[in-house]
């Protein structure tokens, strides 16, 4: 099964959660609420999306005198891409990101700490995955999973602090457990939904470096280092921006690894050398 099947299943999954719970606790006027409320917040994310986060890094920009820039360059023109804007972040943990709301809107930032530790062919594969994320518009695909799960954030809290509920919970029919039950699991299901559907996109987007910068070689000696090295120097980052890295900028495993927005290094690595991923 394709990552592109995989990611409109995980949408709609998510898309029917919303409905679900929307329906239970306020039927359709309060889940239409709920939901526009959502799109407000995330369009305005969206629109500024690349201001706000390389504000938070205080990101500076780079010329062609920059071996950032040069790489980027030369891959943006392979892929057909309008040349976007190269930032670097001052900070020594190794990683980078794409940001922008489409191609005429796009930069591609990276930390110093990339920089020094990866050789050139080995940022052109991490440059090429970005550009990857943005050929395929992945900010609007994780913005479209981000406002139905906010919208589904919405109606839990509005459940939980106006009791809300169905017209058949008015009338007596509704389950207090089962409702109790939906305040508590909802969010979950709604955040493990949303971080595989940033996983698949990871895996779609290595396959696309992958193709861009002509080996997967680059790409997947990239992570090795880049993993080993943010597990020694960890990023002083905003849990909320942790998916548009390359690498999830937090060390931890096992249960937390369920919340996670990338996949296992390790999965990410055998896909790439298997050659057995699918966009």
């Amino acid at each position: 099964m394709s990552s592109t099947l995989k990611t409109g299943i995980l949408l709609g999954a998510l898309s029917a959660l919303f409905i679900i719970i929307g329906g239970a606790f306020f039927g359709q006027s309060g889940m239409v609420m709920a939901f526009f409320l959502a799109i407000a917040m995330n369009l305005f994310s969206y629109w500024f999306s690349d201001k706000l986060v390389l504000s938070m890094y205080k990101a500076q920009p780079v010329g062609p005198d920059n071996v950032l820039y040069r790489v980027t360059a030369r891959l943006a023109q392979k892929a057909g891409l309008p040349m976007p804007k190269v930032y670097i972040i001052p900070d020594m943990s190794p990683n980078a990101f794409a940001t922008g709301r489409n191609p005429q809107h796009a930069a591609v930032a990276a930390t110093e700490g990339i920089l020094r530790i990866l050789s050139e062919t080995e940022l052109e594969g991490v440059i090429a995955h970005e550009l990857s994320h943005v050929k395929h518009r992945d900010i609007l695909i994780s913005s479209v999973a981000a406002t139905v799960a906010a919208a589904i954030m919405f109606v839990v809290r509005f459940g939980m602090f106006f009791g809300g509920g169905s017209r058949n919970d008015r009338e007596g029919g509704g389950n207090p457990i089962a409702m109790l039950a939906m305040l508590i699991l909802a969010p979950f299901a709604a955040m493990l939904i949303q971080m595989a559907i940033s996983r698949q996109r990871e895996f779609a987007a290595d396959r696309g470096g992958a193709a861009l910068a002509g080996s997967p070689m680059g790409l997947a000696s990239a992570l090795r280092k880049i993993d080993a090295a943010v597990k020694q120097v960890p990023m002083d980052a905003n849990p909320a921006t942790a998916h548009l890295f390359i690498m999830n900028p937090f060390a931890g495993g096992g249960l937390v690894n369920l919340f996670r927005s990338h996949p296992p290094t390790e999965a990410r690595i055998k896909a790439l050398m298997e050659n057995r991923y699918n966009a």
